[in-house]
């Protein structure tokens, strides 16, 4: 790869961050919000090196400066130096990248022309389950029908809470559909990443009594615990009885499992 050539990769590299972190929010398909600074930077320092690169070959080559330095010292009557000595002298010159760095076009060419996708059903589907910790006292609930939720909450509620405090309310959960590939139903899902999507998790909560939407549609769903086992403790099942299932946009940011959408779809 010339020199030329690896100052267009910069380029396109850096510009492709700031086109997913600064100029759109792609960037959070995959990163977490906290993480786009670092993205922004990143692309900056890219486009600067680059411009360095380009702003230092503008200048006087030095291989010029190192001729005129040999003819002054054989016209004065010194001895030339020559323990410097060109790059190719032993055989191998290094001052291009190896041939595989064009790979590297590649994905920083996506980053301009075509983003991939956000995850969703498909990781879900087969990624393993968040584990979601433990906690050791509950507040009241607030006497709000349908209670907003996160799909935590009710993880939470139905199988750690002993005062059985969710048994018989109306709450309300959103995220995406996901199916279940072994059986008939399907899931509200959210994918959660600690940093990004390499670490993604997922928490489910087994949706019945409505047909599924298609595979990553975003729902809004309203019902209430599905019976079984012994609530408050892990035998209940995380699963509801569905009500009402509301297609809902997407949020700009959804690996986080927050309150429900408001439907904004007919």
């Amino acid at each position: 790869m010339k020199r030329s050539a690896q100052v267009f990769l910069l380029f396109l590299i850096g510009s492709g961050l700031l086109h997913v972190s600064l100029f759109t929010d792609l960037c959070l398909r995959y990163v977490k919000p906290g993480m786009r600074p670092v993205l922004i930077v990143s692309g900056v320092v890219l486009l600067v090196l680059a411009a360095a690169d380009v702003w230092s070959h503008r200048r006087p080559n030095a291989r010029r400066r190192v001729t005129r330095t040999h003819e002054h010292a054989t016209r004065s009557g010194d001895e030339p130096d020559d323990t410097v000595q060109p790059a190719h002298a032993h055989g191998h010159d290094h001052s291009s990248a190896p041939r595989v760095a064009w790979l590297l076009f590649l994905p920083a060419l996506s980053l301009l022309v075509y983003a991939p996708p956000a995850l969703g059903s498909y990781t879900a589907s087969r990624d393993s389950a968040k584990v979601v910790t433990a906690q050791q006292s509950f507040e009241a609930l607030p006497a709000t029908s349908p209670l907003p939720m996160t799909l935590t909450q009710f993880t939470r509620r139905v199988q750690q809470d002993s005062s059985q405090a969710i048994k018989g309310r109306t709450v309300q959960m959103s995220g995406l559909v996901t199916l279940d590939q072994r059986h008939d139903g399907w899931y509200l899902t959210r994918i959660i990443i600690s940093c990004c999507a390499a670490d993604a998790q997922s928490v489910k909560v087994r949706v019945h009594g409505a047909p599924s939407l298609p595979a990553d549609t975003w729902v809004s769903v309203t019902g209430t615990w599905h019976p079984g086992g012994t609530l408050g403790t892990q035998s209940a099942p995380v699963e509801l009885d569905a009500r009402t299932v509301e297609e809902v946009d997407r949020p700009v940011n959804g690996y986080s499992d927050s309150l429900p959408l408001v439907p904004s779809r007919p």
